[in-house]
């Protein structure tokens, strides 16, 4: 009796699998239902903080039903999901896609919001770069200026403060790091740019301070009694006014102690305006 080569076995078993996965049943495309129903479900899944199903209902009523009212309304829920699930760079897309194709829609000042929040959530700390930040802010200012009467424009308000603080303090880490070095020149360009673009900030009164500590290791004495001067109008009570007081030379903290009347008819000279 002949023996059947072993590798003709092979080749038969492999044909064999092929036919079979030739003849598997196709999986059937999703039944089209009405648009209601797809949207609850999406909602439901998202109540239970399933991302990713609820996106995928919601896109799903947008394939199904892309002329209806509720496919508008699932392109936003669909970019606040991605905003939930962390997924920043596809709310963005969505949000984008969805301000172009509905420009007039009463939901674009949430959009915008939404969009300056994906990237207020991804600030970094000052010792990094601020861009982020920066596009923060201006995706907050928009809301403001475009919608300043939505419900929106008050917190985006909020948040444009606490990014300006944000940058203030890069700038201010910056600043510190060049008068460490005796870059002294770099660092004063560093605190004036506190002192006139954030002086509303948490950092101006520091900054001033740092300011009249890099005029006086230049040897810059006016300057640095100038500058002396305007922490002492606008911050009195601070911690670095009683630093900059205690730096400065017998003769300068008389001038600022005994003849406030001279203080008062400079300082309006001194100040810039927000």
């Amino acid at each position: 009796m002949r023996r059947i080569p072993l590798f003709i076995l092979l080749l038969s078993s492999v044909a064999l699998t092929a036919c079979g996965t030739s003849k598997a049943v196709k999986e059937a495309p999703p039944v089209e239902r009405p648009a209601e129903q797809i949207y609850a479900e999406a909602m439901e899944a998202a109540k239970a903080k399933e991302f990713t199903k609820a996106r995928g209902l919601f896109e799903e009523v947008e394939r199904q039903h892309p002329y209806s009212d509720l496919a508008t309304e699932s392109q936003i829920k669909s970019a606040e999901i991605s905003y939930k699930a962390l997924r920043y760079d596809e709310a963005m897309i969505a949000i984008d896609k969805f301000v172009e194709l509905h420009p007039g829609h009463p939901q674009v000042a949430y959009a915008l919001y939404l969009k300056a929040m994906c990237h207020y959530e991804q600030i970094s700390d000052v010792m990094r770069d601020q861009d982020m930040t920066q596009q923060a802010m201006d995706g907050f200012d928009a809301v403001v200026k475009r919608f300043p009467d939505s419900e929106y424009a008050r917190e985006a308000s909020l948040k444009i403060d606490l990014t300006r603080d944000h940058l203030a303090g890069k700038e201010m880490e910056i600043g510190r790091y060049y008068q460490k070095k005796s870059e002294f020149n770099a660092a004063i360009n560093r605190f004036k740019t506190v002192t006139d673009q954030y002086q509303t900030t948490s950092h101006a009164a520091e900054a001033l301070h740092r300011l009249v500590e890099s005029y006086t290791a230049l040897g810059l004495k006016d300057e640095a009694m100038r500058v002396a001067i305007v922490l002492g109008y606008n911050y009195p009570g601070s911690r670095w006014y009683k630093d900059t007081y205690n730096l400065l030379e017998p003769s300068q903290r008389a001038k600022l102690r005994d003849n406030r009347s001279w203080v008062d008819r400079n300082v309006s000279s001194l100040l810039k305006p927000e």
